[in-house]
């Protein structure tokens, strides 16, 4: 069921007077488009970031294509609209539509967005505004669609949770399509003869008792309304349940059997050019290793893996359908895929004839490193990239990167042997316990694999350090300690470019004020949704890309929302304080959380007296 009156007007009105009208235009190839009239669900997948960011994303394909393998069910999809086009859907007055069949979002029965990135905060009160529905949960009623959040910002939920009905952690392939069934069986309930739903106080408190039915049947839903944060000396020292019957603590959704996970073999093509356009295949779910600093190796727990033959069988009918040229595998750390030799050499035997590149990105650093150039390597090699995180082996026994320069050296001269002719490393400043002397290995490094290029190619090889400021993440041993300052990471940035001598070695440092912004979002507590709104509402718009962001309204913001800064960023937490985030439950637990930490604090003070 298209609308197609609302198509003409766009066509006619809007699509003519904004930049790039193809990502409002829907119509790709692989699209799905159902009949409404003959479904039990309308679901719509949000995404709350530009189309060509939307589109490079994994897990929307594999959540559209498992949404519309059923007959009862539909999967749509909507991005966030740039301010060009938002301005012209709100002129006419055009709510904010799927692709597939212009259907504006306060008509589905779900609408469903993806949480990945803090910045992205406003967006998602654009996308609700817009699309017609009232933009806080408490003044839903049942004739609204359920609005869900799933997605990495879920791990710390409260920031955003006066604007989402249900939050869930963990993997949304078992998690979606039961909270949909769940929905759908409750609007049932509460449809009145006439196929209406009650209004005003009553039609919010049947949606109440509905979301309360949510959270008591399904272990991985949270819903915020239902727990009241209480503070004490400026943070947050307990979270109260506002009913018995929900639980205490939330569980992650867990898939159990990847493998038996059907693989999205028609995904869509984009009519644009979007940030990846390839076809994607995922090898394996969770890491082996348990980096300190790293947020997703706890939250992806267990390690899960597809079969070779499930995963060659999928990129072959993925090609098929789609024509792209290069198949990537993804994982949080490919090399270390169980099979991985087998799984390249089956990929290159398939689609080497067909001329289809193989890209195999999150390679971790070990003696196997040596190897793979030769066996990854294709006529379009160029650059090889890795993520060392920091460059002094004391440093990474206390981040539990368990990695060896020399290993990270040789496999870049196997690549320069192999006609990879630069580098890119990936390196964090602002960790615990850093000191001169881990901001000045980066530069050693860097130069090293510079040296080796010339070693190899007679000339000194380019080599890029990627330096991100290092943010403490919900979930991790490094949860308690605090954010570095806006002082430091600009004397660090300062200090690594001073150090570079080698003008092929070039020296890139993430955006400071986006750093701390982002540590106040992922750290925050429910009283930082106040200062989203008012960032939202004084014109904050698509701040993940750079052009867009003014740091000043959300600094301003922040301080209007009655926030302290150095109190919820810089200062450490007491292993014992309650945390925003701890009613949300991790494999391994907060028990785990707590041991690891305390190591690190002991390896920290053991690397401050060595120094």
């Amino acid at each position: 069921m298209i609308h197609h009156s609302r198509r003409r007007l766009l066509e006619s009105c809007i699509w003519p007077h904004v930049q790039t009208p193809a990502q409002y235009a829907g119509g790709e190839r692989n699209i799905v488009v159902k009949d409404h009239s003959t479904l039990r669900g309308k679901i719509c997948l949000g995404f709350p970031d530009a189309y060509t960011i939307g589109m490079s994303h994994h897990g929307l394909q594999v959540l559209y294509s498992l949404i519309n393998r059923r007959d009862d069910l539909c999967a749509e999809r909507v991005f966030m609209p740039w301010p060009d086009m938002e301005e012209l859907l709100r002129k006419h007055e055009i709510p904010l539509y799927s692709l597939e069949t212009f259907t504006g979002l306060s008509e589905f029965d779900v609408v469903g967005l993806s949480l990945q990135y803090e910045i992205s905060s406003p967006n998602v009160l654009t996308m609700i505004d817009l699309g017609g529905i009232p933009l806080e949960s408490e003044n839903r009623t049942m004739a609204d669609p359920l609005v869900l959040a799933g997605g990495p910002c879920c791990q710390n939920p409260e920031p955003m949770a006066d604007y989402f009905d249900v939050m869930v952690t963990g993997d949304g392939e078992p998690s979606l399509p039961v909270i949909c069934d769940l929905w759908l069986d409750l609007r049932d309930r509460y449809r009145r003869d006439d196929g209406t739903f009650a209004s005003g106080d009553e039609g919010r408190s049947e949606r109440t008792e509905a979301l309360a039915e949510i959270a008591k049947t399904l272990p991985y839903a949270y819903v915020p309304r239902f727990y009241q944060p209480e503070y004490t000396d400026d943070r947050v020292s307990a979270l109260v349940r506002t009913r018995d019957d929900v639980p205490e603590t939330i569980a992650p959704s867990v898939i159990s059997d990847l493998d038996g996970i059907p693989i999205p073999t028609s995904p869509i093509v984009p009519y644009i050019e979007c940030v990846h356009d390839r076809i994607a295949v995922e090898i394996m779910r969770g890491c082996p290793h348990l980096c300190r600093f790293c947020q997703s190796t706890v939250i992806k727990r267990p390690l899960r893996i597809r079969e070779v033959e499930t995963i060659v069988e999928g990129a072959l009918e993925s090609y098929r359908n789609t024509g792209f040229n290069e198949i990537s595998i993804l994982s949080l750390s490919s090399s270390d895929y169980p099979h991985f030799e087998p799984l390249v050499h089956r990929l290159h035997d398939v689609f080497k004839p067909l001329g289809v590149n193989i890209s195999v990105p999150s390679l971790r650093v070990n003696d196997q490193l040596r190897s793979l150039p030769q066996l990854i390597g294709t006529a379009r090699r160029s650059s090889l990239t890795l993520a060392p995180e920091v460059a002094r082996d004391d440093m990474r026994e206390q981040i539990r990167k368990k990695i060896k320069n020399s290993d990270l050296i040789e496999g870049c001269r196997a690549a320069f042997e192999n006609n990879f002719d630069s580098v890119k490393l990936y390196f964090m400043c602002g960790l615990p316990g850093e000191r001169p002397i881990d901001l000045d290995g980066i530069i050693d490094l860097a130069e090293d694999i510079a040296k080796v290029g010339k070693e190899v190619k007679g000339r000194y090889a380019k080599v890029t350090a990627s330096v991100s400021n290092f943010v403490p993440k919900a979930h991790t041993p490094y949860q308690w300690n605090g954010m570095q300052t806006r002082d430091y990471f600009r004397w660090a940035h300062k200090y690594l470019r001073s150090r570079c001598r080698i003008r092929s070695v070039t020296v890139k440092c993430h955006n400071i004020e986006t750093s701390l912004l982002e540590g106040v979002l992922s750290r925050g507590d429910r009283r930082t949704g106040k200062a989203i709104r008012l960032a939202w509402e004084r014109g904050a718009r698509m701040d993940g890309w750079t052009e867009y962001l003014d740091p000043q309204r959300w600094w301003q913001a922040i301080e209007d929302a009655g926030i302290d800064i150095d109190r919820q960023v810089h200062e450490n937490y007491e292993v014992m304080s309650k945390l925003p985030w701890d009613h949300v439950n991790v494999k391994f637990g907060r028990e785990y959380l707590e041991k690891e930490h305390g190591r690190a604090t002991v390896q920290l003070a053991a690397m401050a007296d060595a120094v």
